[in-house]
């Protein structure tokens, strides 16, 4: 089989070797809208065709309450593929428990006809109880890794200093189970994963992680270079790190929502964002370059990003995007973004 991607980096500190790109998994879970079981079929078999094993897949318990889990349980199955040639990233942290009301309380108006609801649980014995009901959720396919899913989110709802500790202590708590699951060779690396890096940072003082995650962060628009200093950090100690959400939510690329929220465009610091993405559009269009291209493309320059994670609903766009992860972008547009001021002139990776 000629597959689009057979390349593979080191996975870190684990023995684990793993493709540049890394298929999100939340459109089998309903996200946004009910796909048929054919298409979800269609997406798995597209990543599973056009990628040389293993093929990585990052999902999560919150999907969909469980059902992304069950789902890409049911379809690797269903399509007969190796348990070796696979492997699964599990974001650990909800659990699901039946439907009480007419729509999940979780996160209502985002995962469409799903038949579940799904509760928070951080801590030691929580976090267990998630891998194990992952697993059986998961059918046949373990993961290999293991994760607490958004400790940023977690602790961000906190009503003052004393629930603040006690949430960070659960966090930590819930880390030292992940560890014991490793060292009993359950699965064979633990990491992080959160939309405000800093809230990484603060762990990584605590948690010698084995991968990070990295969402909405390290952008072609974001790349603040104390960022930059604690990648080099982690790229230092062997951590390895994984990229996702690099369109802002999709804005980058046309969207209307930066970072899952609606922009308006008569807010001052929305207007920025606007003009922004309209500057670089044009810029784009003069190279003759599709916007998605540098947004990739840049998302991977930092040493130590070994891979993307990109996520669609559309069977037909596994290979489109997992072609971004190959398309080049030549230096004289970032030296263009750079004079333009549309990323920081002193960012040392690209356009010097």
């Amino acid at each position: 089989m000629a597959y689009l991607i057979e390349e593979k980096i080191r996975f870190g500190n684990t023995d684990l070797e793993i493709p540049p790109i890394i298929f999100g998994t939340s459109s089998l879970g309903n996200l946004y809208v009910d796909l048929s079981k054919e298409t979800k079929l269609n997406i798995v078999k597209e990543c599973i065709d056009n990628v040389s094993p293993p093929v990585v897949f990052d999902t999560a318990g919150k999907y969909g309450a469980g059902l992304a889990l069950e789902v890409l349980g049911e379809c690797l199955e269903k399509l007969n593929v190796d348990k070796n040639d696979v492997i699964i990233s599990n974001k650990l942290g909800w659990y699901r428990i039946p439907l009480a009301t007419l729509e999940p309380t979780f996160e209502p108006g985002v995962w469409k006809n799903i038949h579940h609801d799904a509760i928070q649980k951080i801590s030691y014995s929580g976090i267990l109880e998630c891998f194990r009901q992952g697993n059986d959720l998961l059918g046949k396919y373990t993961p290999s890794l293991v994760s607490v899913h958004d400790p940023d989110e977690y602790i961000g709802c906190s009503i003052d200093e004393s629930d603040y500790q006690k949430k960070y202590k659960d966090i930590l708590d819930a880390y030292k189970a992940l560890f014991e699951l490793k060292k009993e060779g359950k699965v064979k690396g633990v990491g992080v994963g959160a939309k405000d890096w800093k809230t990484i940072r603060r762990l990584a003082d605590e948690v010698k992680f084995d991968w990070v995650m990295f969402a909405n962060s390290l952008t072609i628009m974001r790349h603040p270079p104390e960022l930059l200093r604690f990648i080099d950090l982690l790229y230092k100690s062997n951590v390895a790190i994984i990229n996702s959400a690099v369109f802002h939510g999709g804005f980058l690329t046309g969207g209307k929502f930066f970072d899952y929220r609606l922009l308006d465009p008569n807010n001052p610091e929305d207007k920025k964002i606007f003009k922004w993405r309209e500057e670089f559009f044009d810029l784009c269009k003069k190279y003759e370059i599709n916007p998605s291209i540098p947004c990739v493309h840049f998302a991977r320059t930092v040493p130590g990003v070994i891979s993307i994670a990109l996520s669609t609903s559309n069977p037909e766009r596994i290979k489109e995007n997992i072609l971004l992860v190959k398309a080049e972008v030549p230096d004289a547009f970032y030296k263009e973004m750079k004079e333009k001021g549309l990323i920081d002139k002193n960012y040392p990776y690209v356009g010097t």
